[in-house]
This record gives structure tokens, C-alpha cells and sequence, in this order.
């Protein structure tokens, strides 16, 4: 029964590492279309929703010059990498880290959609998306198990 359960426990974060890696390469294109687009000093463009331009360009979309889209590649990065080592080694204390670090991912998500609605007045597809993922990450992180000693 112990090494079922044990085996349902690697499993089963096999498969939230499988979704990091899926997720968290969603995110990670996201965003750097984002950074790419802040230094080629152009906007995306914006189809379903308007107003990405006025996010993009806001007071909010850089932090002393710098874009939060760039915050947002280091993080996906970060995401991805953990969830493929973990693939690789099945060091579970990597994948619990990258499930940790969803939090800051998801307080992120949960300040610049503040902006968007309530300050800003407009929305940005783009910054949704890796509002979406960050979430799906998060809620996906919740499912991450260690194994018993």
C-alpha cells in the first residue's frame, strides 16, 4: 500500500510538473512578446479586448524604466525550469519551490488586474493572458504533493 501510495504521490506531480512546463511556456512567450515589444518601442496588437495601449503605455507598465513584463519572463523562466528539473531529477523540493513561488505569481495577477479595472480603465489581452496563467499555475500548485519520509 506504501509504495502505491507513494506512486500515486510521484505521479501525481508528475503531472503538475507537466502542466508548469505547458503553462508556465504560455506565460513565458507571453510576456517576452511583451518585453520585446517595450524595447522595439511598439504595441501589439489588440483584437478582443481595447485599451492595450493604454496599459502598455501606462505609468504602471515599467518600474524604474524597466517593463513588468520583464518580472513576468523571469518568473515563467523560473517556472518552467523548476518543472523541468524536477521531470529531469525528481527532486520533489524543486517542483515545492516553483509551487511556493505561484503565490507571488498569482498576488501579481491579482495588483495589475486592480490597475486594469479600477486605475487604468482598460484592458491589455496580452496582461490577461498571464493573468489566466499565473492563476491556472497557481491553483495547479495547489495540487502539488510531498512525499511521505
Amino acid at each position: 500500500m506504501e509504495i502505491l501510495n507513494k506512486t500515486s504521490k510521484t505521479l501525481s506531480n508528475k503531472i503538475i510538473a507537466i502542466i508548469f512546463v505547458l503553462i508556465g511556456l504560455l506565460g513565458f512567450l507571453d510576456a517576452t512578446y511583451l518585453t520585446i515589444g517595450h524595447f522595439r518601442h511598439t504595441l501589439p496588437p489588440c483584437t478582443i479586448v481595447h485599451g492595450c495601449s493604454q496599459v502598455l503605455t501606462s505609468q504602471y507598465s515599467t518600474i524604474v524604466g524597466v517593463p513588468v513584463a520583464l518580472g513576468g519572463v523571469v518568473y515563467y523562466l523560473f517556472i518552467l525550469i523548476s518543472a523541468l528539473v524536477y521531470l529531469d531529477t525528481k527532486r520533489e523540493a524543486v517542483l515545492l519551490l516553483a509551487a511556493r513561488a505561484t503565490v507571488l505569481g498569482v498576488l501579481a495577477s491579482i495588483y495589475f488586474l486592480t490597475l486594469q479595472i479600477f486605475i487604468i480603465r482598460a484592458y491589455c489581452l496580452y496582461c490577461l493572458v498571464s493573468i489566466g496563467t499565473s492563476t491556472a499555475l497557481f491553483i495547479a500548485a495547489r495540487f502539488a504533493k510531498k512525499s511521505s519520509p
